[in-house]
C-alpha cells in the first residue's frame, strides 16, 4: 500500500474529546522513548508529522493523523515513563484504556516492544491486558538495527511464549527500525490487508 498523504487531524486530552470518525484507525503505543513518533514518521513518508522528542514520555494526548484520507494513526501515550507524577500516570492508563475499550473504528493496536531488550515488565503487563481484554494487537519489535538476528529472535520468542502460556492467539510480529525504514512495507501492507477486512467501516 502505498501513503499518498498524511496529514495531522487533531489531538485529544481524553476520549471524550477524540473526534468523531468512520475511519478506521491503527493505534500505535509503547514504553516511552521506544521511538513510536519517529516510526510513525517513517509509515507516513514524512519526517515531521508526529513529533520527536529527545524527552521521554512527550507525548501527553491521543493524536490523530489522516493517511490517504480513508484511515486514521492515532498516536497514544507512552506508558511507563518513571519520572512522570502517579497522578498523570493514572490518568494516561484511564485515556488509553477508555480509547482502548471505548473506539468502535479502532481495528489494531501496534504495541512497540524494544527489540534490544529482553520485554521489560511493563510490556508483558500491557500485552498481558490486551489478550485478556480481547483487544486486536500485533507487536512491532523497533530499533531492530541496533540488535543482532539471534538475540531478537530470543526477545521476540520470550514475549510470544508468555501469550501463548495465557491462552491468547499469537499475534502478528513485525521488526522495524526507523533508521533504516525496514519494517515499513510489510506493515503497510499489514494495514492495507486489515483495511480490506475493514471495508464495512469506510
Amino acid at each position: 500500500m502505498k501513503v499518498l498523504s498524511a496529514k495531522f487531524q487533531t489531538s485529544a486530552p481524553n476520549v471524550a474529546a477524540c473526534p468523531r470518525s468512520d475511519l478506521p484507525e491503527f493505534a500505535f503505543i509503547g514504553r516511552s522513548n521506544v521511538g513510536k513518533s519517529s516510526l510513525l514518521n517513517v509509515l507516513a513518508g514524512a519526517n515531521g508529522l508526529a513529533r520527536v522528542s529527545a524527552t521521554p514520555g512527550h507525548t501527553q494526548l491521543i493524536n490523530f493523523f489522516t493517511v490517504n484520507g480513508t484511515w486514521s494513526l492515532v498516536d497514544l501515550p507512552g506508558y511507563g515513563y518513571a519520572k512522570t507524577a502517579r497522578s498523570e500516570r493514572d490518568r494516561f492508563q484511564q485515556m488509553i484504556a477508555g480509547y482502548l475499550h471505548g473506539r468502535e473504528n479502532l481495528v489494531r493496536v501496534f504495541v512497540l516492544i524494544d527489540a534490544r531488550h529482553a520485554p521489560q515488565p511493563i510490556d508483558v503487563e500491557f500485552v498481558q491486558w490486551l489478550t485478556e481484554e480481547a483487544v486486536p494487537f500485533a507487536l512491532v519489535f523497533s530499533k531492530a538495527d541496533l540488535v543482532k538476528a539471534g538475540p531478537l529472535q530470543k526477545n521476540i520468542g520470550l514475549l510470544l511464549e508468555k501469550i501463548a502460556a495465557w491462552g491468547g492467539e499469537v499475534p502478528r510480529v513485525f521488526t522495524a527500525s526507523s533508521k533504516t525504514g525496514s519494517g515499513r512495507r510489510e506493515l503497510l501492507g499489514f494495514i492495507g490487508e486489515a483495511l480490506g477486512g475493514a471495508a464495512a467501516l469506510t
